[in-house]
């Protein structure tokens, strides 16, 4: 029976050994996974050490070129005037007259809380058009902001028309290119900065537009109040009822104040705490960072193309490659 045994085990079919689990124990693959498909650290490697001497001409031509740049650019210098907003003063008996008798004060036109106007309203008049366009008429500015185009020895402009010749308008577009403000919430200071290639000039200008806002501001308080003078006189004139009277004449004395305390007031909106100096560093171009930023620039683009390069020979031979 022992050696039947053995020999039926024998005849039996051999089991097939157990597969091995598929890439890992529990992971299968997702559908159209091919590892082919994997981007090899080593292949990019290779790639760029094929396109290396490509890569390395690219980078130089890019930094050459900024180095070109940089050294053609103009060079550009900052002049800074610092300001501070003046505070009017306004008394008690002027805020109480503004509490009883704003409604008449308003029809007058008199503000009766004093002084040249809010800070954005002055920076509001610097920055606008007109006062720009007049402070470049009253400069004559227009040859000195389109210097390429005006021939200084003739006193013409280098134009093939009377229409390529730049405008008032132009002028303005470039001159609130070089204006810029900034105000500093914490302490109120207003810091007004003129970039131009002449640095006597930014500082010239700096300070010219410190001194014609401040005299135009007081110029127009000055009138507003004599035009309200006026009408309040008139009002004066066509009531007999006393306490109108004193009313009118109180309102009168505060526009005379305004008056008097713009007269003798030169820095009527600004007091200018550090004026402008002539510049001795240009503040444009940063010929360090201009180069650095081409080299990077350059690299940058260099490995793009190598790669993209790679990709179009990849794309030819698999279409010239016969087909099994």
């Amino acid at each position: 029976m022992s050696e039947q045994g053995s020999m039926n085990r024998q005849q039996q079919p051999q089991q097939p050994p157990p597969t091995a689990p598929p890439i890992g124990y529990g992971y299968y693959p997702p559908m159209g996974y091919d590892a082919e498909d994997e981007i090899s650290l080593i292949d990019l490697w290779r790639v760029l050490m094929a396109q290396k001497w490509m890569i390395l001409s690219v980078t130089l031509l890019f930094t050459v070129g900024a180095i070109i740049y940089a050294l053609q650019a103009p060079e550009i210098y900052k002049s800074e005037v610092v300001l501070a907003p003046v505070k009017q003063e306004s008394g008690g008996q002027m805020a109480s007259l503004a509490a009883q008798f704003g409604g008449l004060a308003s029809i007058a036109g008199i503000n009766l809380g004093g002084g040249g106007g809010s800070t954005e309203e002055a920076i509001a008049i610097l920055q606008s058009r007109k006062f720009l366009k007049h402070f470049i008429e009253d400069e004559q500015l227009l040859p000195v902001l389109f210097e390429k185009s005006w021939d200084a020895e003739n006193r013409q402009w280098l134009v093939e028309s009377d229409e390529d010749i730049p405008s008032a308008w132009d002028a303005y577009a470039v001159f609130s290119g070089i204006l810029s403000i900034s105000t500093d919430k914490k302490s109120g200071m207003v810091t007004l900065s003129i970039e131009w290639s002449d640095p006597q000039l930014a500082a010239k200008w700096a300070n010219q537009l410190v001194v014609r806002l401040n005299k135009h501001l007081k110029t127009e308080s000055v009138e507003q109040a004599e035009k309200s003078i006026q009408y309040l006189k008139d009002q004066l004139a066509s009531t007999s009822v006393v306490d109108m009277q004193q009313i009118l004449y109180r309102l009168i004395e505060k526009q005379s104040n305004t008056i008097m305390l713009a007269n003798v007031q030169e820095e009527f909106a600004f007091r200018v705490i550090d004026p402008a100096v002539v510049p001795e560093v240009r503040s444009k171009p940063k010929r360090k960072l201009i180069v650095v930023l081409g080299g990077v620039l350059g690299g940058m683009f260099s490995i793009f193309l190598a790669f993209f390069l790679n990709f179009l020979r990849n794309q030819q031979e698999s279409e010239e490659a016969p087909v099994s």
